[in-house]
């Protein structure tokens, strides 16, 4: 039991939140005085190891400028030699555990990461954090319990969520269903089981990927209209008082019925890509707004909200930040040999910036891109007086495409789905658009006298992608997300682009559009090539593009 839990177990609730919450009252001053100090100590970890000298070849930094000037950025290529083999040997600091998430489809199915027992010791007290944030509404409030029944549907090991379950104090708390029960059952099995446990016992705090949240309400929807067998009901009463209640309820309201009808939560978290595109959604389903955390699997924790549900603020003691300046990251994109400038975290100004990190506690990371776009609401929390920048996730801008959290598409595997349906096509490109829900739209212009059936199309694209990539398959499983859409683009807009950038000069690796996702100029031109090009505001699909 860490410290967090033996603080909750004897009720000193001042210290405990001093402890993991204390991070809201840091000046900028004191979050980068902690950041700094911590990087110091990586970088002495770094010298020692293989994977370290690895990455900073003749650079030996002694500052945190000469660190920064001298070491490159880094992907997760520079690592996939050490990381996918898994190899101990080469790490700053021996793992406790290590934890994948979905690859770079065809190139490697999973991303290695390995995670230490540092690392987990500041993972704990930010559970706690979040546990807290989640049911309180003032600064100090604490309004857990022993025992609150907690239902955790998150992916089990060795995905990210699955290292969040080893470092949940689920001794204090009813964990539904039990950690040892779920592991063994595949995450579709542990959704189902743990809410008829939850409509059996009861429920006070949920916590689950969005998209997740989404489709456990799409499902109680569908419940409510299903015949409820009440002599199987008889033998579990708080089942069938729930249900009847919640039956009652929607009826009343003249909809079907929604896990608000069921529960009353004292807290809800929820986490993804998409968690922006889901809140209003949640809330409408759940009676409450999701407290939402920013994260991935090889930062773990970046930033969470607090009780005002609004913009995220970042945890000094996992990861040291830096952020790359939106134009900046454009220039990166058009030149890959440019290595873009960064500001640390008391220079950024609001705007929007791509996200970099360093592993602290002997993680292996080191300026390392996380292919994020983040936006910088404001400099502190005015309403709360947190002086630490605020922060909400936007969109990936590397060549994946993320959706709902489960599955990154590269171009090679999108490319090969076309191939591989058999359709005739002359180009396309594919961006994730958001219209209430994630949208993979592929941008196919067909060959002359193609015939066009974009139900079948989208049948057969759809049936390849879940061959060639498993997350995506598990997309559909575990949610019921089938987000593909054609759109089909006119005939010879591509060549019509081509002749465009010719005649504007571009070079000859800039005369076709990039396939992933490509600027909301360009969407506009290929959708409507035959009039002059004018970049000025379109109505219909291309401005649900995602920012």
């Amino acid at each position: 039991m860490g410290i967090e839990a033996e603080l909750f177990k004897k009720g000193k609730y001042e210290e405990l939140w001093q402890r993991c919450c204390g991070y809201l009252d840091l000046s900028i001053e004191d979050f980068m005085r902690i950041q700094k100090r911590l990087l110091l100590e990586q970088m002495e970890l770094l010298g020692k190891c293989e994977l370290g000298r690895g990455i900073l070849g003749d650079a030996d930094p002694e500052t945190i400028d000469e660190f920064r000037s001298l070491v490159p950025l880094t992907t997760y290529s520079d690592y996939a030699p050490y990381l996918l083999k898994r190899r101990l040997d080469v790490l700053p600091r021996k793992p406790v555990l290590w934890q994948y998430t979905s690859g770079k489809s065809e190139e490697y199915p999973y991303r290695w990461v390995p995670v230490t027992a540092r690392q987990l010791d500041q993972i704990e007290g930010i559970i706690f954090a979040m546990l807290i944030l989640s049911t309180c509404r003032n600064r100090g409030e604490i309004n857990l319990k022993g025992l609150d029944k907690v239902f955790y549907g998150m992916a089990p090991p060795p995905y990210t969520t699955g290292t969040m379950t080893r470092a949940f104090p689920h001794q204090l708390f009813d964990l539904i269903p039990k950690v040892e029960d779920a592991e063994n059952m595949t995450f579709e099995e542990r959704i189902k089981y743990g809410f008829e446990m939850a409509l059996d016992k009861g429920l006070d705090i949920c916590i689950a990927m969005s998209s997740v949240t989404v489709a456990i309400g799409n499902r109680f929807s569908q419940k409510g209209q299903s015949k409820t067998n009440i002599r199987a009901l008889l033998k579990k009463p708080g089942k069938l008082s729930r249900l009847l209640k919640g039956i009652v309820k929607s009826k009343l309201a003249g909809r079907p019925m929604l896990p608000k009808d069921i529960w009353k939560l004292k807290g809800l978290i929820s986490f993804g890509i998409d968690s922006s595109v889901y809140r209003e959604k949640i809330k409408e389903m759940w009676g409450r707004y999701p407290l939402e955390f920013h994260g991935c699997t090889e930062a773990i924790f970046i930033a969470m909200q607090t009780w005002d549900y609004e913009g995220m603020t970042f945890f000094p003691n996992l990861n040291f930040f830096e952020f790359i300046p939106e134009e900046e990251s454009n220039k990166s994109s058009e030149n890959p040999d440019y290595q873009p400038k960064t500001v640390l975290l008391d220079e950024v100004k609001p705007g929007n910036y791509e996200l970099v990190i360093t592993s602290l506690h002997g993680g292996p990371f080191i300026r390392y891109r996380l292919g994020h776009l983040i936006r910088i609401m404001a400099t502190r929390n005015e309403k709360l007086n947190i002086d630490i920048p605020q922060m909400k996730f936007l969109t990936r801008i590397d060549d994946q495409i993320d959706i709902a959290g489960f599955t990154r598409l590269s171009e090679k595997v999108i490319w090969k789905a076309i191939e591989n349906s058999g359709i005739a096509y002359n180009d396309w490109v594919a961006r994730k658009e958001v219209n209430g829900k994630p949208v993979l739209n592929l941008y196919i212009e067909p060959k002359k006298n193609e015939r066009w059936d974009e139900r079948k199309i989208v049948e057969r694209i759809h049936d390849e992608l879940k061959k060639l990539d498993k997350p995506y398959s598990e997309l559909e499983t575990f949610t019921g997300l089938m987000p593909l859409k054609i759109t089909r683009i006119p005939e010879n807009a591509f060549k019509t682009y081509k002749q465009k950038q010719q005649a504007s000069g571009a070079s000859l690796d800039n005369l076709s559009p990039r396939h992933i996702n490509p600027s909301v100029d360009t969407l506009r031109f290929l959708l409507n090539p035959r009039i002059p090009y004018i970049s000025k505001p379109m109505s219909g699909a291309v401005e649900k593009v995602e920012a």
